[in-house]
């Protein structure tokens, strides 16, 4: 089973491409643990992932919404996919969204939080009463 959930924060105001057959957004999202010390007194710090995000379809709409800095759930897909540079495969690992949350206002925003969270399947943004997906 290929499903992803996470809670992270927004690390840059999504990029909108518009093709012949619908639009992409991307952003990137950094999903971190908070640190810990351990019995012994051993200090585990924090620990910070980044996953590069992809919306199709309605969501893009409500990528839109989203910020740099924005708190998100986000419910996907991990896709694999590769390509060549300068001579060396690289791969890259993405979240393809299926459905978004917008859980908070931007720290230090006064902007208000906005009340559509979720794509239904045919990709049509709709308000959200049973959070969080």
């Amino acid at each position: 089973m290929n499903e992803f959930i996470g809670i992270g924060r927004v690390g840059k105001d999504p990029e909108v491409k518009t093709f012949d057959n619908g639009s992409i957004a991307t952003f990137s999202l950094a999903l971190s643990e908070r640190g810990y010390t351990l019995q012994n007194g051993t200090q585990v710090p924090e620990r910070t992932d980044w996953f590069n995000v992809v919306v199709r379809g309605g969501l893009v709409k409500v990528a839109e919404l989203v910020k740099k800095g924005s708190l998100i759930a986000v419910r996907g897909k991990l896709r694999t996919r590769s390509y060549d540079k300068d001579g060396q495969k690289v791969y890259v690992t993405e979240i393809h969204a299926d459905k978004l949350e917008l859980l908070g206002k931007k720290e230090g925003s006064d902007n208000s939080e906005h009340p559509y969270t979720q794509g239904d399947p045919h990709g049509n943004a709709e308000p959200s009463d049973d959070l969080p997906f």
